[in-house]
């Protein structure tokens, strides 16, 4: 099979890290991967921000437990009230990818930045998640706060976030694809 087409394939979410730290040198792949994402005109309208200190990553885990125990959805304040919470699986390297506000198609532009992302450290023995919750999270006051501190361009909105690191553990087994869900005509 294809290299590129076993890798899509094959790839996971992963939700158990060790604590070892990724080598610079993959990160610097991982990202650049998602800077060659194709994007609407060329306007390649993300913004990247890699958090692996510990300290900020504690920060971003606190603010979202907070903002998970007061969102009122009973299922993200359970998750708020979990012991070991961390909504990036306690990943040591976590990346947020924004996108500017006033772009043809941020949203788009991002999402195609973080799964070139996601496929790349998959190709280089990576494990990753695609992360949601940051978009809740920075349209509360204290995710502005955050986002601020984490050097987030002003105009920019949140497109996803994703954890990375070595997996601890076995990937799962892949889930069944919905049926229907393609048209061709000929």
């Amino acid at each position: 099979m294809n290299e590129t087409l076993y890798n899509i394939l094959t790839r996971r979410s992963i939700r158990q890290y060790q604590q070892k730290q990724l080598k610079d040198e993959e990160v610097q792949s991982i990202l650049e991967a998602g800077q060659f994402a194709p994007s609407a005109m060329n306007q390649q309208s993300w913004h990247i921000t890699v958090v692996q200190s510990k300290e900020m990553l504690q920060k971003i885990n606190g603010t979202c437990r907070a903002v998970f125990l007061k969102s009122g959805v009973k299922n993200m304040e359970e998750r708020g009230k979990a012991e070991n919470f961390s909504p990036f699986y306690h990943a040591p390297t976590f990346i947020i990818v924004c996108g500017e506000a006033n772009a043809i198609a941020p949203q788009n532009d991002g999402s195609l930045a973080l799964g070139n992302m996601l496929l790349a450290a998959h190709s280089l023995g990576i494990g990753s998640c695609w992360i949601h919750a940051m978009n809740y999270v920075f349209s509360t006051e204290e995710g502005k706060a955050l986002k601020k501190e984490l050097g987030i361009p002003e105009g920019y909105v949140s497109v996803g976030a994703a954890a990375f690191g070595y997996k601890a553990g076995e990937s799962p087994a892949p889930a069944p694809r919905k049926e229907g869900t393609v048209h061709i005509i000929k």
